[in-house]
């Protein structure tokens, strides 16, 4: 599958995974339009035809992850500026949200605002040790608007959010272990590394097994329990009669590793 030359987001294969960095590091990967048209169209593809990738690491260029939206560029907008690019940001964050392909993001500075966003709306987050994270919409007199009071709630309980979003303080990479925003703490050097050892683990396993188990986790939790469980087992049907399953038994029953093709 190829990617058009995205002016903000670089695009590296690195056999079943992707490595999608934000590349604008001079205003340390700050979210502006172009960025999301980039990445709106970027998972759009990826929803639409993942073609080889089966996992995508998300991180940023050089300091930082992402600051947020970018505050020069929404200087002086007006309010049907603001809200038409307010508009494609959702876009943006509910294709991310949607993207069947898991995404991995890897947080190798900071993220606030739009940025912890963008991480939130990953399956999982890995961080370096040294990033900060934040929410400072109230500072600004708007509030999260990526489904930021969303994620953060279900990540971390209704009490705590309530604390990170209503101060916009800062927190550490340590805080955000402990309070289930992050998935793994790394020592910076090693965040790449780390993140692409799982992704590459994620990859080689049934690509269709993972899409639909990262479906019913996501959409199960927003239902009762057992409907959630017949949404499970709707997910778990259509992989019966499917290549990957028959070469994953016949795998296991040769003693070898299976030879997944998505089909």
């Amino acid at each position: 599958m190829n990617f058009p030359e995205y002016q903000t987001v670089r695009c590296e294969p690195d056999g079943n995974v992707l490595v999608a960095t934000l590349n604008r590091p001079e205003v340390l990967n700050a979210l502006n339009t172009r960025m999301g048209h980039d990445l709106f169209d970027l998972f759009s593809r990826l929803t639409v035809e993942p073609g080889a990738f089966r996992c995508v690491v998300l991180t940023g260029a050089q300091k930082a992850f992402c600051a947020g939206g970018d505050l020069k560029e929404r200087d002086g907008m007006t309010q049907a500026r603001w809200q038409a690019q307010h508009e494609l940001f959702e876009r943006m964050f509910v294709a991310l949200l949607e993207c069947p392909v898991p995404v991995i993001a890897a947080l190798n500075g900071p993220a606030f605002g739009g940025g912890l966003e963008i991480a939130l709306c990953c399956d999982f987050v890995y961080a370096a040790r040294t990033a900060k994270f934040a929410l400072p919409e109230v500072k600004l007199g708007i509030m999260p608007g990526g489904c930021g009071t969303q994620n953060l709630a279900r990540a971390v309980g209704e009490r705590r959010a309530k604390e990170l979003v209503l101060t916009g303080r800062p927190f550490t990479a340590e805080e955000a272990l402990a309070w289930g925003v992050l998935n793994r703490v790394c020592e910076p050097e090693a965040l790449q590394a780390e993140a692409l050892a799982t992704a590459r683990t994620v990859a080689a396993n049934a690509p269709l097994s993972v899409r639909q188990a990262k479906k019913s986790i996501h959409y199960g939790l927003q239902q009762d329990l057992l409907t959630a469980y017949r949404f499970e087992i709707e997910s778990y049907n259509r992989l019966v009669d499917t290549e990957d399953r028959r070469e994953g038994v016949r795998a296991f029953n040769e003693k070898r590793q299976p030879v997944f093709q998505g089909r």
